[in-house]
């Protein structure tokens, strides 16, 4: 009771803080005139830094190892008849996928709710329906795991959980669903490649990543014909494994009532002998090279560029997390107030990091009109030196900084949030008061700690960029910047 008090008032004074800094008013509301710069709001930066959200004591799940290997985490929270689930299964995401079957993760994730050895695709989603639950899978092409997530009403628990257990350890992919799921995904790589965005995303992962299997963003339609129930049955029986894996379970439960029928239930989901070895990491890029995806007569270009920082347990996490809100971490960092308001060149333009097991890209991007393509690089270019050659002024660093102490605080009222947290620390095998240190951690960021991994990971003499659009127009912008390298928008290198 007394963690949860913290947490409210911790959430309640986050809000005023968002409100007496301003932020609120900083996001542009819809038919906003481009030509009324809402950076000039007046900012009080007076909000003090609440102790109560420095010091947070999160409320720790109920962990337990079950004999097979599964962690199992429970976090109680009674408040409403709710119940949420969230199964991990590690080493079955798309980044372990056999190079010439790029999607088999993902088809599987799929389809192992479309039939099982008790109940055809028809019944799982009436009984889904019929006691009022949700239940779905997914994984990406550079994840870690496989994610099945369920949720449901706490008075008819047993139903749907003992569904999704069906699901997760008995699918039998059945040769009509399957040849169903390939019609869909052609369709879907076709309408993929008329997308800027998508081929953007593309030709950066190929470009940061190089030869590692992060690179892949989308099966091939080769991939696509391959699948057959066998291989997706191969591919479960040899991933789908309870040691290493993570279940989360938050919501109106009692986690003394609840694990005895967890290890009825999983009983039958057997250890193997399976150890998950990531490939070789990544490493950045060391000359700057500018990749060109020919998209004519497209009326603007779509750029991103960055290259290869950190993976989730550099000791520079934290200052990264900072410096990105900084300059494109949301409407209130530089490049949005630069490009978006102050210059017209975009709706919106932003920056992000990927850290997990292994190292992640930062990168900047956003949609700009044709003719601003120049501008737009120059302006991108001018704020990635100015946060490495130049001091962040304490107000600013101070705003940043309360902006995401504030929003952490907020999340804490979500008992799921809390539990993802719980699980983000047990993948990454973080210490256990990580998130209880978390808000004082970002807070101890000082300029010269910005400024020092803005140097490390921002090099633009080693940047990649991509650019999504009409060459014709372009091509000779571009080629200030850097040598240009030509693709088609399938993908393959064109003449120069």
């Amino acid at each position: 009771m007394k963690a949860r008090t913290l947490m409210r008032s911790g959430a309640a004074f986050a809000i005023c803080i968002l409100l007496a800094a301003g932020l609120v008013a900083q996001v542009p509301q819809p038919g906003q005139d481009k030509g009324t710069s809402v950076s000039k709001v007046e900012r009080k930066n007076k909000a003090p830094v609440s102790k109560e959200i420095l010091h947070v004591k999160l409320p720790r799940p109920v962990e337990v190892t079950l004999d097979n290997g599964l962690t199992v985490m429970i976090m109680e929270d009674n408040k409403f008849p709710t119940v949420s689930v969230q199964l991990w299964v590690n080493g079955a995401g798309g980044l372990f996928e056999p190079s010439d079957l790029p999607g088999l993760a993902s088809a599987t994730a799929v389809l192992i709710r479309e039939g099982t050895t008790t109940r055809t695709s028809r019944q799982i989603a009436e009984e889904i329906d019929n006691v009022g639950a949700t239940l779905s899978a997914n994984t990406g092409f550079s994840a870690l795991t496989t994610n099945v997530n369920a949720s449901g009403l706490s008075d008819n628990l047993d139903d749907w959980f003992t569904l999704m257990v069906d699901v997760v350890m008995n699918p039998t992919f059945p040769a009509d669903e399957v040849e169903k799921y390939k019609a869909r995904q052609k369709v879907q790589l076709k309408q993929q490649r008329s997308q800027p965005q998508f081929l953007a995303t593309e030709r950066f992962n190929k470009a940061v990543y190089g030869n590692h299997p992060a690179s892949v963003v989308a099966p091939t339609e080769a991939s696509i014909d391959a699948l057959t129930s066998e291989k997706l049955a191969a591919w479960h029986n040899e991933r789908y494994v309870p040691q290493g894996s993570i279940l989360g379970i938050a919501g109106d439960v009692k986690a003394q009532e609840l694990l005895p029928k967890l290890r009825r239930w999983f009983s039958a989901w057997k250890r193997t002998d399976l150890k998950v070895s990531l490939p070789p990491n990544p490493s950045a890029q060391k000359t700057k090279m500018i990749h060109l995806v020919d998209r004519p007569n497209s009326v603007q270009t779509t750029l991103s560029l960055g290259n290869i920082a950190i993976d989730r347990l550099s000791p520079d996490y934290v200052p990264v997390v900072v410096m990105n809100r900084i300059i494109g971490g949301g409407p209130a960092a530089r490049l949005f107030i630069n490009l978006r308001e102050e210059k017209g060149y975009t709706y919106g333009v932003y920056s992000s990091f990927t850290a997990v097991r292994f190292p992640g890209p930062w990168s900047a991007s956003g949609n700009f009109r044709t003719e601003v393509t120049d501008g737009a690089m120059t302006e991108l270019l001018a704020e990635i030196k100015r946060i490495r050659e130049e001091r962040v002024p304490e107000s600013e660093l101070d705003e940043a900084k309360r902006a995401m102490v504030a929003s952490f605080a907020l999340s804490l009222e979500q008992p799921t949030q809390l539990l993802n947290y719980a699980l983000q620390r047990k993948l990454y095998d973080l210490p256990k008061d990580y998130w209880d240190k978390y808000p004082a951690e970002l807070m101890t960021v000082k300029a010269e700690d910005v400024m020092r991994v803005a140097q490390t990971y921002l090099n633009p003499d080693a940047m990649q960029v991509v650019a999504v659009g009409d060459a014709s127009k372009i091509k000779p912008v571009l080629e200030k910047y850097g040598p240009v390298q030509l693709y088609n928008t399938e993908g393959k290198l064109m003449q120069n």
